[in-house]
């Protein structure tokens, strides 16, 4: 009977669920050479090749994904039973802009719980200035949100979020026509640095489509709508970067800030792998 390196096997489960070695890393904090020898010596012990690596993508394989099911009960047992004596409630209310929320938010949060158990996390998705807010007031215990205008230094700066122009792939505007935007409204900061940018380049544009959210303003470019400007690492996986096939302006990266007075451990540990599975 084969006994598992449960390290090895959170590593793979983390590695398949975010889809980049880099990103397991930066949540388990450590590196991703580490992560790669890991996932090589589980594999060799399985006898089985669980991840497709290319340079640009990493996927599960057939055997990964009968495995996968079976590595994330697994961890999730084996973290149930190092805080059988952890037991102690607690709760821990965070907001996220919504901005920065793609595709990884399920396998974040299933990290979280399986860290701990006992925690309730309490979520807020919005806009920065209504979770800044909601943050002064005591609402939620922790803010990670795109650098407020204000000019607010409390915070923590975390890493600098790419953003560029996205449309499904081959799409293209009609001819003669405003480049067609699928935007958050005129109170989205993401907004105005995508029109002020277009103004200054001298391209036309309409506005075509409005969303709360970035998943739904991602949703109208993978609809084929419209062109949005979103962060790289939260467009929907049907679209592309189009910045280049359309001469269209480039975005400077916007710094992420992290807004918390917390000091515990419990609280801290979360913190850590929130900010470094947004990363």
């Amino acid at each position: 009977m084969k006994t598992l390196d449960v390290a090895a096997v959170r590593a793979f489960a983390l590695t398949a669920e975010l889809q980049s070695f880099t990103r397991a890393a930066d949540v388990l904090g450590t590196t991703q050479s580490a992560i790669s020898l890991k996932l090589r010596r589980l594999e060799q012990q399985l006898g089985r090749r669980l991840l497709e690596r290319t340079p640009r993508q990493v996927r599960l394989s057939a055997e990964g994904l009968v495995f996968l099911e079976a590595a994330r009960e697994l961890v999730a047992a084996h973290d149930r039973a190092t805080a059988a004596f952890e037991v102690e409630p607690r709760r821990l209310a965070i907001g996220i802009s919504q901005q920065l929320v793609g595709g990884e938010l399920p396998a974040l949060l299933r990290q979280l719980k399986d860290r701990d158990p006992a925690l309730l996390i309490e979520l807020r998705i919005a806009g920065t200035r209504e979770l800044m807010q909601a943050y002064e007031q005591g609402e939620i215990d922790a803010a990670l949100v795109l650098r407020p205008d204000d000019g607010r230094k409390r915070g923590r700066a975390v890493f600098a979020q790419s953003f560029s122009w996205f449309a499904l792939p081959g799409w293209t505007p009609y001819a003669g026509q405003p480049l067609p935007l699928a935007t958050q409204g005129e109170s989205c900061r993401i907004r105005t640095m995508a029109v002020r940018a277009l103004d200054k380049s001298g391209i036309a544009w309409s506005e075509v489509f409005i969303g709360k959210g970035g998943a739904a303003v991602g949703a109208a470019a993978a609809a084929g709508l419209a062109v949005a400007l979103l962060a790289k690492s939260t467009a929907p996986v049907a679209t592309v970067d189009v910045a280049s096939n359309l001469a269209l302006p480039p975005i400077p990266d916007q710094e992420v800030m992290l807004y918390s007075a917390l000091n515990d451990s419990r609280s801290r540990d979360a913190l850590r792998i929130l900010t470094m599975a947004f990363r």
